[in-house]
């Protein structure tokens, strides 16, 4: 009997016959990593650094304030979003779309998205990049500016470019 053939897994990184202890916990209580000038909270779950460079997961969570970044896209990294409370607005790079909780939304390398709240109420997500990019700078560098600090132009597009975010503008799907 056959469970399907979809492809190979990779060679293995763990050379052990018997496995070890090495399960990591990250409490739903533990405060928060960072804290916006608007109040959005980013727990950094777990740091590309963490996984050897695999992946990146963050718990986003934000105010009733309308909040988060317009069109943009990575030219390395992907980017998934899972919904856990709340209404977001998620751009597909064509229009905006309504989601809510247990709602995914998969964005590869290059793909144009953006994320709101615009409900008027609290929202959170899980945040997940693959491979696992140094985004927590990316994330301080963010929240320095919601709290005042000022860059020049020059900076802010060496800002973004080395942390592989391009602007785009919203385009109207047809």
């Amino acid at each position: 009997m056959s469970f399907g053939t979809g492809g190979r897994y990779p060679e293995p990184v763990y050379p052990g016959a018997t496995g070890e202890m090495s399960a990591t916990l990250r409490a739903a209580s533990a405060d928060p990593d960072l804290i916006y000038g608007n109040g959005t909270r980013a727990h950094y779950l777990m740091k590309g650094e963490s996984t050897h460079g695999l992946f990146g997961v963050y718990r986003w969570e934000m105010t009733a304030e309308v909040t988060g970044p317009g069109p943009h896209f990575h030219r390395s990294i992907t980017e998934s979003f899972y919904v856990l409370s709340g209404a977001i607005r998620i751009y597909d790079g064509r229009r905006w779309l309504d989601t809510g909780v247990g709602d995914f939304v998969h964005v590869p390398e290059g793909g144009i998205h953006g994320f709101r709240n615009e409900s008027g109420a609290p929202a959170s997500m899980l945040i997940h990049f693959a491979p696992g990019a140094p985004r927590e700078g990316y994330f301080e560098g963010t929240a320095a500016m919601s709290r005042g600090t000022q860059l020049t132009d020059e900076e802010k597009q060496e800002f973004y470019r080395r942390h592989d975010t391009f602007w785009v503008p919203e385009t109207r799907a047809t």
